[in-house]
């Protein structure tokens, strides 16, 4: 860490000490156990039918060991910890200030987007997704941008776009930002004079073609669901679709970025 304690690292100290305890998951499942016998008792279902069968998925939900809330916390604790560590490194050799870096840390902004990241680690049981969530609010106390309705938004799409979707995502603002008659979305005026052009590249790239155009088309709609693209009309080539990548999406993409630190 560096030169100050966080609150990301004493709970990670926490976890560790709690994590076996007391099982969350170990108390929804011995209640569902006995939800099922009494309404087989009432019901004078078999032992051998379907009721019975869940009551054994549940015993063995129940030995895997450690909660998956408790896991993903944990693992979600690590890499946020780790992030800000990095985040704090590369601000200091700007030249920010330790007690400005504290500050940020220490704000209910700070705690409110923490809070959040806690709630979205219930839909996933995947690592990547948590290690998202970690650098993207990482990278908002780098930005000293924590407002609560935009992290939301974010935390939420780390959780429920595929590697896919941000895969295209990144692809098409990369795309985007190398057209001739591009603005940057976040310091120009945020127009595309010709749009076209953006997806004419892609496909030259093989982007999209006939073969994988359903897939690439369920990643686009899931995107523009988060509102991190928008959808754009053109003349020509009516089987295709066309979609450009808003603000939202590119400070998204941004956000992701692991900060690397200089030894």
């Amino acid at each position: 860490m560096g030169q100050y304690d966080n609150e990301v690292a004493a709970l990670n100290k926490q976890w560790e000490f709690d994590e076996l305890a007391q099982s969350p998951t170990g108390r929804v499942v011995s209640g569902a156990a006995d939800v099922v016998g009494a309404v087989a008792a009432v019901t004078g279902l078999s032992v051998a039918g379907g009721i019975a069968k869940a009551v054994g998925i549940a015993v063995k939900i129940s030995a895997l060991g450690v909660p998956t809330v408790d896991r993903n916390l944990k693992l979600l604790g690590e890499a946020t910890e780790d992030a800000l560590s990095r985040v704090e490194r590369k601000l200091i050799a700007q030249g920010e200030t330790a007690e400005e870096i504290k500050r940020r840390m220490e704000s209910p902004e700070f705690e409110q987007s923490l809070a959040a990241a806690v709630l979205q680690t219930q839909r996933t049981t995947q690592e990547s997704r948590l290690k998202r969530m970690a650098w993207l609010v990482a990278n908002s106390v780098k930005e000293n941008d924590l407002g609560t309705e935009s992290i939301d938004d974010l935390l939420r799409a780390a959780v429920e776009l595929t590697d896919r979707d941000i895969l295209a995502l990144n692809t098409i603002l990369k795309t985007q930002a190398i057209t001739a008659t591009y603005h940057s979305l976040t310091s120009g005026d945020g127009t595309i004079n010709r749009p076209r052009e953006v997806w004419q590249a892609l496909e030259r790239e093989k982007f999209i073609t006939l073969q994988n155009q359903m897939e690439v088309r369920s990643s686009l709609e899931r995107l523009q669901s988060m509102g991190f693209g928008a959808e754009i009309q053109t003349t020509d080539s009516n089987w295709l679709p066309r979609f450009l990548v808003t603000p939202h999406g590119e400070k998204f993409i941004q956000r992701l970025q692991e900060i690397a630190v200089e030894s």
